[in-house]
């Protein structure tokens, strides 16, 4: 890590200037030092909810009706581990990092190089992608340099953002001005005081570069904005497997050589287990990096995107491989007892078929009916739950599940279930 006293500034010509001084020395750098808003916390109290609400997002279900939590975000633009930097490809060809607020470590660093396509031998343009390492998600926004800009010896820059929440589309958004302010001035002075002002306000405005207004980026949005219908689409009854392997928190990787595709199938599995509203399980793009992968390995379940088909060669890495080029979806040896497929299996099946196939329905309206069956679901399974002597929360045991006489898939099925939503009595 950076020491937090050295400010690293812009030179012409794409240079480094260094300069260790007191941060509070300019006027600019002493906003740079102001505290930033205290981390907000979700405020909790028991009230009695509609499934709307919990669709809505504000509830989580539990499973064993003891209570239900509304959550009430407080609106955070960014949080105190995030940065900003610029990463510049000038006429010779050579990509330098030339500028980072406040500080980054040189690993991730490797990384976000590693993502920016100005690295990448092929030399295709990614104007956006987006990815998860460690629980900090990167956003990078890549431009071309025109004739009429400032930066002469600049033929493509990045602009780069880590946070820790998932919004693609608040941070594309906000990406594109800070590329229009470089674009104008060729320094990072302006994107500084934009940068604060989202930090401390969550707006900034400017009249030529456009305004960003950080509220008008719900999270609930960025969870629906990728399309249930479209992967139904692609892969039929065969979408059970996904939502099976979702359910069970396993290990799914996605392959593709576009990185545009990757990026949008994966980030809608989530959605087909809504109940858990959880897109920390997300991995959109990894590469095949050892300090990525142990980084993948550590997760108990994940959905990780890959555009090296080199994956495919790697069992070790995945229950469930999904070559979206190809649509084939393959279940690993070592996962298939637990991904056996039941008449239950093909009920849920037939159920996401139809509603995804249902003009009358919206995305958001199949994810509903399907979150309407995975409630069902966990809450026949609570009701086989037996509660213990010493007052623990009740637990499922597999004596009980086996006394239900279920068919094979269908118990097999259940007590996975049951040992993925920590209802598993041990």
């Amino acid at each position: 890590m950076e020491a937090p006293g050295v400010i690293h500034a812009w030179a012409p010509a794409g240079k480094w200037q260094s300069q260790d001084r007191d941060p509070c020395s300019l006027s600019l750098e002493s906003q740079l030092c102001q505290q930033r808003t205290p981390e907000s916390r979700d405020r909790a109290r028991e009230i009695p909810v509609t499934f709307e609400d919990f669709m809505d997002g504000k509830v989580r279900w539990d499973p064993w009706g003891t209570r239900n939590v509304c959550l009430s975000p407080v609106q955070e633009p960014f949080v105190d581990s995030d940065h900003l930097s610029t990463v510049e490809k000038d006429t010779n060809g050579e990509v330098l990092w030339v500028w980072c607020y406040p500080s980054t470590t040189a690993a991730l660093r490797n990384l976000l190089l590693r993502k920016c396509c100005l690295t990448d031998e092929n030399k295709l343009l990614h104007p956006f992608v987006f990815g998860q390492y460690r629980r900090t998600w990167f956003y990078i926004t890549t431009v071309e340099v025109p004739d009429s800009s400032v930066l002469k010896k600049v033929t493509h820059f990045s602009i780069v953002l880590t946070a820790k929440d998932f919004n693609p589309e608040k941070y594309a958004a906000f990406t594109r001005i800070l590329c229009r302010m470089y674009l104008k001035h060729g320094s990072p002075v302006k994107m500084m005081e934009s940068y604060i002002a989202v930090l401390t306000k969550g707006i900034c405005q400017s009249e030529e570069n456009g305004s960003f207004l950080s509220k008008d980026f719900d999270a609930r949005k960025a969870y629906l904005a990728g399309s249930i219908k479209d992967i139904v689409s692609q892969f039929g009854m065969e979408t059970v497997i996904l939502y099976t392997a979702l359910m069970l928190k396993k290990r799914i990787v996605v392959f593709h050589p576009r990185i545009e595709a990757v990026q949008e199938f994966t980030r809608t599995l989530p959605a087909l287990v809504w109940h858990r509203q959880d897109w920390a399980t997300l991995h959109s793009y990894v590469h095949l990096n050892s300090d990525e992968l142990e980084a993948l390995q550590m997760c108990t379940g994940y959905i990780a995107g890959f555009v090296d088909s080199e994956v495919s060669n790697r069992p070790d890495l995945y229950d469930v491989f999904v070559n979206l080029a190809d649509s084939e979806i393959t279940v690993a040896p070592l996962a298939k007892e637990a991904m056996t497929m039941g008449k239950l299996h093909k009920e849920i099946g037939q159920l996401i078929v139809q509603a995804a196939e249902d003009p009358e329905k919206s995305d958001s309206q199949v994810i509903k009916d399907i979150s309407l069956k995975t409630r069902e679901l966990l809450t026949n399974l609570a009701s086989f739950a037996e509660v213990s002597d010493d007052g623990e929360k009740p637990a499922l045991s597999f004596e009980a599940l086996k006394q239900k006489r279920f068919p094979p898939a269908t118990e097999n099925f259940l007590y996975h279930l049951a040992a993925a939503e920590h209802m598993l009595k041990i």
